[in-house]
């Protein structure tokens, strides 16, 4: 399982989002710049974001993209989840009818049991944690 670079964005925004505060309207461009994420790409995401309860979309001058979920309750499994679907490892996991073996099978056992840990990993990293976690400030990066 590889990330898409949508979620890799997606998560980029949202831990922008996440530092500057719940509720706080920040522009697009200031996110794609601060975060390297091309701008085109960055409004598309954040319409999935948006459509998931995560974001809200400002229109207007002073507009741009605001967080309506708490750091504290939104997680990396929240935001990967919301852009691409349930975490799966297989497709027996997934749909077990789609595998003759499923229900006697030992390695869709151990596939489910592997997407299990991967979801509670990912569940208990709050963007809050990361945010406490981080070396440097999302906006202290040099530009140059």
């Amino acid at each position: 399982m590889r990330l898409t670079k949508e979620c890799e964005y997606a998560v980029r925004c949202i831990f922008y989002l996440s530092y500057q505060g719940e509720g706080i309207v920040v522009g697009r461009k200031q996110i794609a710049k601060c975060m390297k994420i091309p701008d085109p790409f960055l409004g598309k995401i954040a319409q999935g974001l948006s459509r998931s309860g995560i974001i809200e979309i400002v229109q207007g001058p002073k507009g741009g993209l605001r967080l309506v979920v708490s750091p504290e309750k939104l997680t990396l499994l929240n935001v990967i989840e919301s852009v691409m679907g349930e975490i799966f490892l297989n497709d027996c996991v997934l749909r077990p009818d789609s595998c003759f073996r499923s229900p006697t099978c030992s390695i869709h056992i151990v596939w489910e049991k592997a997407r299990d840990r991967v979801r509670q990993t990912l569940g208990e990293a709050s963007f809050a944690m990361l945010l406490k976690n981080e070396l440097f400030p999302p906006d202290s990066h040099d530009d140059s």
